[in-house]
């Protein structure tokens, strides 16, 4: 067993949905053994609303959350990342900065939630199901036995992870 902290960033477009709900679960779920980050290529400056309703429903942190670009985690003073998966295709197809130590990435698209029009019921109906798209990736992720296999097995299995249920069209891609 290991004490070392994975630090994981979550990427999308905006950085005020998809991300943000991954942000949360995934430092709710790791236990400690990850530290969540969340980015966007073009953020928003501000988090989605309902995503953080989401995030409350469920019972994870929905305070604190910023929309902020990708390139405060390319910074020298950056903390240097482990994972990183993109959570939307439109990110998954950007130009990333060139990421310190390279860390091992996946795509984890689900389609945006903040991109439904309609009654407010529907778009929280959007918003719980890529929270649960979400959720059940990071819970098949937190569950794999990272100390022990190799990085090629690590790679494979993490595109597998993005591949499940409510993938976008991009499955499979690296960031």
């Amino acid at each position: 067993m290991t004490d070392k902290t994975d630090n994981v960033l979550f990427l999308g477009t905006g950085n005020s949905a998809r991300s943000i709900l991954a942000e949360s679960v995934l430092d709710k779920e790791g236990g400690g053994r990850f530290k969540a980050y969340s980015a966007g290529g073009q953020p928003k400056g501000e988090v989605n609303p309902h995503a953080l309703t989401e995030l409350e429903a469920l019972g994870y942190p929905s305070t604190g959350f910023l929309s902020k670009s990708w390139d405060t985690f390319a910074e020298p003073d950056a903390p240097q990342m482990d994972f990183i998966f993109t959570v939307c295709d439109s990110a998954a197809g950007e130009a990333c900065p060139v990421w310190i130590g390279h860390p091992t990435t996946a795509h984890w698209g689900v389609e945006n939630p903040a991109a439904v029009v309609g009654s407010d019921a529907k778009i929280q109906r959007a918003f719980a199901q890529a929270a649960r798209f979400l959720k059940n990736r990071i819970m098949a992720f937190i569950n794999l036995p990272l100390a022990s296999i190799e990085r090629m097995a690590i790679e494979t299995r993490l595109r597998q992870i993005g591949a499940m249920e409510g993938t976008t069209s991009l499955e499979g891609k690296s960031a």
